[in-house]
């Protein structure tokens, strides 16, 4: 009996076009979790800048999934994969970095150890004198990230909300909007009154969660981002 042939790149990356917009879209991460990781990091980065917006959030999802595995199994691998992100969000490396700051978000979230080493460097993305980033669409990307991992791993983004504060008062809904779901889990005092002026804000924006995407309206997240405790507590 012949020994099956090797998928080749291209079908590999056909085969995850598929799975990464199917309905049945948890059984086919674990699919793609089943393949080899090294493998699969190539043509998920290149879903980053897929035209299809679910197609592109879910490539996030998944990388999460394979490079957070990746970590348990091999930590050097992951922390290259880390890098890359890093990489393509530098000026020099002359790319964009679509999908990067979003991607590393998910990756910690995922993993207790990628959010210990590389949690620093995600926020410093909105840091004024450390790596800001100023275009923003990425902006969007680092704040869904933080608040991906805040989500998760509150603890990592500890010191994050007085970058978060102006971000809250931005004229783009989408930035006013992650800032406040990026937000709540910090359970930060610092933010309560401007995540108070926000609360009959309806103007809406698209927010990927739950790895599907929703219309969601910027004063609705911020009243549950009011309602963590304890952030009416200026103590904690």
């Amino acid at each position: 009996m012949k020994p099956e042939r090797p998928v080749s790149g291209r079908e590999l990356k056909r085969m995850l076009a598929g799975l990464l917009v199917a309905d049945t879209f948890p059984s086919s991460l674990d699919a793609i979790d089943g393949l080899p990781g090294r493998r699969v990091v190539n043509p998920l980065f290149a879903f980053f800048c897929d035209t299809d917006a679910l197609r592109r959030w879910r490539a996030v999802t998944a990388m999460g999934r394979v490079v957070s595995r990746l970590a348990d199994e091999n930590l050097e691998s992951a922390r290259v994969v880390m890098r890359r992100f890093m990489w393509n969000l530098n000026e020099e490396s002359g790319g964009i970095g679509w999908g990067c700051p979003e991607a590393m978000g998910e990756c910690m979230a995922r993993s207790d150890r990628l959010a210990d080493e590389y949690g620093c460097i995600l926020s410093s993305y909105l840091h004024p004198e450390r790596n800001f980033i100023e275009h923003p669409a990425l902006q969007e990307g680092v704040l869904w990230g933080i608040g991906r991992l805040a989500q998760s791993r509150p603890a990592s983004m500890a010191g994050c909300a007085e970058f978060l504060a102006p971000f809250l008062g931005s004229p783009e809904a989408a930035l006013r909007g992650l800032a406040a779901w990026a937000g709540g889990p910090l359970a930060d005092a610092r933010l309560t009154p401007l995540l108070g002026k926000l609360t009959g804000d309806r103007a809406s924006f698209r927010l990927y969660r739950g790895e599907r995407l929703e219309v969601c309206f910027v004063g609705e997240l911020a009243l549950q981002a009011l309602r963590w405790a304890p952030m009416n507590s200026p103590e904690k």
